[in-house]
């Protein structure tokens, strides 16, 4: 059984059972792969891939039990290698990010301008996607953090932690009849129809509770995951908008009027995920830090060592968390 074996089984089960396109990305010939691939299952005696002719067609129950393992290994020689270019070189390697439209477009630029700054030679990769994929690509291994406000907490083998908490507004052109009201309340925004979140995405579970509480029935007529198409369809006249409060720039939307809506809606919370037993480099820790102040290194490190969620939790519960 060799390594590359490993990787290559692994990587086909993550392009779609795809030998083509995991040959174009790993930079090898499809016949290779295959080959390898069946050298694998002979020597360990079952298949992985279940086949109709030449092409693969699903994985097979040893298959998903091989694929677990190989994954555990491929990680942890991943680990081995950050462990080594720490020692050799603490500003030189690679970073990779799974977070959605608006933390990407928001959240985090800031921190990315000065973690590029002060490593130009670690490689930084942000991956997009919906809350289930970014917690997903964290708890496979796939990259180094996940950043979100959804999903985090289905994964067990995933460390989260709080980054701040942040509120919401109601999106409106300046005309429109809610920029006149003096204290807007949850029926106000019922009676319109709303263009909002993708459910599962940026705290959407939050806006539909409060609705449900109330025992409202949204015209909910759009959804999106990112925050500039939702307004975009607000200056469309499809409706009004419900986003998080940091999408909206004064600036930039000086067409729009952004209504507060934190006494309508509960706050929700950003955290960052990390996979349970992965190796932080010194900069790793720095990015986290640059991102939410009030994870220092010793805070994460205690989070690591805590065996239970529930232990994880209450090493937060005294937190003020900042609020955007």
């Amino acid at each position: 059984m060799k390594l590359q074996q490993l990787r290559y089984i692994w990587e086909v089960a993550h392009h779609d059972l795809n030998v083509s396109a995991t040959a174009q990305s790993l930079y090898t010939s499809q016949p290779g792969i295959s080959k390898q691939i069946r050298l694998l299952e002979d020597e360990l005696g079952v298949e992985v891939f279940a086949r109709s002719g030449k092409h693969l067609t699903h994985i097979t129950p040893a298959g998903e039990a091989i694929l677990e393992a190989a994954g555990e290994v491929l990680r942890k020689v991943e680990s081995i290698k950050q462990v080594a270019q720490e020692y050799s070189n603490e500003k030189k390697g690679s970073l990779s990010i799974a977070t959605t439209h608006t933390q990407a477009r928001y959240a985090l630029p800031a921190t990315i301008r000065g973690f590029i700054e002060r490593y130009p030679d670690v490689a930084l990769h942000m991956h997009q996607g919906t809350p289930m994929q970014i917690s997903q690509l964290a708890a496979d291994g796939t990259v180094d953090f996940a950043i979100a406000t959804e999903a985090l907490e289905l994964f067990s083998d995933l460390i989260m932690m709080p980054c701040y908490r942040w509120n919401r507004c109601i999106l409106v052109p300046r005309d429109h009849a809610l920029a006149q009201v003096s204290e807007l309340t949850l029926e106000d925004v019922a009676e319109h129809p709303i263009v909002t979140y993708v459910f599962g995405f940026t705290g959407r579970s939050r806006l539909d509770e409060a609705f449900v509480q109330r025992g409202l029935v949204p015209k909910v007529v759009f959804t999106a995951a990112d925050a500039d198409v939702i307004k975009t369809y607000v200056r469309l006249g499809l409706g009004i908008g419900i986003v998080a409060a940091m999408a909206h720039d004064p600036e930039i939307d000086e067409d729009l009027v952004a209504l507060d809506a934190s006494h309508l809606f509960s706050s929700s919370v950003t955290r960052i995920g990390c996979r349970r037993g992965t190796f932080l480099r010194g900069y790793m820790y720095e990015f986290i830090e640059d991102f939410a102040p009030h994870l220092t290194r010793d805070v994460v490190d205690a989070a690591f060592h805590a065996s239970t969620k529930a232990e994880v939790e209450q090493l937060f519960a005294g937190i003020d968390l900042p609020v955007y």
